[in-house]
C-alpha cells in the first residue's frame, strides 16, 4: 500500500473515532456540499472556491491528529468544526459578518479562548517529554496560553491589513463613528488633538457618502477583535490556572486541552503495522509453497 493509501485509511479512522464529532463533520460537509452546488448554479465561483476550502479546513483537525500523534477532546474537535462553518459559509457566504452585528466578535472571542487552549497544551505535551521536562507553576502556564492566544490574534489581524492593502479586500471591517479627534485638525498645527463631534455625513470629491457619520477605516474592527480575543484568551488562562492547581483534574479544562495520543489510538502507526503482518503473512505463505514444490 502506498503511503498517501495508508494516510487516507488511517483518516477514514481517525475521523470516525469519535461518534458525536464524526456526526457533526458530516452534517457540516452536507452543508457545505449543498451550498457549493448552488454556488456553482450561480455561478459564483468565488463562493465555490470559499467552499472547497471549507471542505479542506473540516478534515484538518483529523490530520492534524493523525500526523502530530495528538488527540484533540471531542467537545473540543466539535467547537472547531463548527468555528471553521460558522467563519466561512456562514460569514463570509451567508453574509453573517454584515447581517449579524456581533458575529465577528464572537467568533473572534472563541477563538481567543481556543488558541489559548492549544497553546497550553504545547506546553504541557513538551513538559511530558522526558528529554524536556522541567516543573512549570500554573501561573507560567496560565501566561503561556494567554500569550500564544495574542499572538495569534496580531498575526491574524496583520494578515487582514495585509489583504486589504494590497489586495483591495475589506477584512477589517469598516465602522461608522460620529466624533473623531486628530492632531492633523489642529488649526495651529501643532499637536493639540482637535475634536468634532456630531458628524451625521461625510463627502468625498464633494459627493456625499451617505453613511450617517464618519468612515472608519478598520481602526474600531481591530482594535475590537482584539479586546475580545483578549476577553478568550484570559477566560481560558484562567481555567487553565486552576487545572493545573489541581493536577490535571478540572473535568472543564479537560475538555479543551489536547493531550498525547496512546498507542492503541496511533491510527497511522496501526495501519502500517496492519501492512507489516499481511506482508509477513505473504512471506510465510511463499515460504511454506516453495518448501512444498
Amino acid at each position: 500500500m502506498k503511503k498517501s493509501e495508508r494516510i487516507k485509511k488511517a483518516l477514514e479512522m481517525e475521523l470516525r473515532e469519535h461518534r458525536s464529532s464524526f456526526i457533526v463533520y458530516m452534517v457540516l460537509r452536507a452543508l457545505v456540499i449543498i451550498c457549493m452546488v448552488l454556488q456553482i448554479l450561480n455561478r459564483n465561483y468565488e463562493n465555490v472556491f470559499l467552499c472547497i476550502l471549507t471542505l479542506f479546513l473540516l478534515v484538518v483537525p483529523s490530520l492534524i491528529q493523525l500526523q502530530l500523534k495528538i488527540e484533540l477532546p471531542t467537545t473540543l474537535e466539535i467547537i472547531i468544526l463548527l468555528f471553521i462553518f460558522a467563519a466561512e459559509i456562514l460569514g463570509e457566504i451567508q453574509e453573517y459578518y454584515i447581517k449579524i452585528a456581533n458575529w465577528d466578535m464572537i467568533l473572534h472571542t472563541l477563538n481567543g479562548f481556543l488558541m489559548a487552549a492549544i497553546g497550553f497544551s504545547l506546553v504541557d505535551i513538551l513538559n511530558r517529554e522526558e528529554k524536556l521536562k522541567f516543573e512549570l507553576s500554573p501561573a507560567f502556564m496560565s501566561v503561556v496560553a494567554f500569550s500564544f492566544s495574542m499572538t495569534v490574534g496580531v498575526l491574524w489581524e496583520f494578515f487582514e491589513y495585509t489583504m486589504d492593502s494590497f489586495f483591495g479586500f475589506d477584512m477589517q471591517k469598516d465602522t461608522i463613528i460620529h466624533t473623531i479627534s486628530s492632531v492633523m485638525l489642529d488649526p495651529n498645527g501643532g499637536n493639540v488633538p482637535t475634536t468634532i463631534k456630531g458628524i451625521t455625513d461625510v463627502a468625498v470629491n464633494g459627493q456625499s457618502l451617505g453613511l450617517g457619520g464618519y468612515l472608519d477605516i478598520g481602526l474600531h474592527d481591530t482594535m475590537e477583535d482584539l479586546f475580545v480575543n483578549f476577553i478568550g484568551a484570559v477566560i481560558f488562562a484562567i481555567i487553565g490556572y486552576f487545572y493545573m492547581k489541581k493536577k490535571g483534574q478540572g473535568k472543564v479544562a479537560a475538555r479543551f486541552i489536547p493531550t498525547l495520543k496512546k498507542k492503541e489510538r496511533d491510527f497511522l502507526k496501526i495501519v502500517e503495522e496492519s501492512e507489516l503482518d499481511k506482508e509477513q503473512v505473504k512471506i510465510e505463505e511463499t515460504k511454506k509453497e516453495q518448501k512444498s514444490e
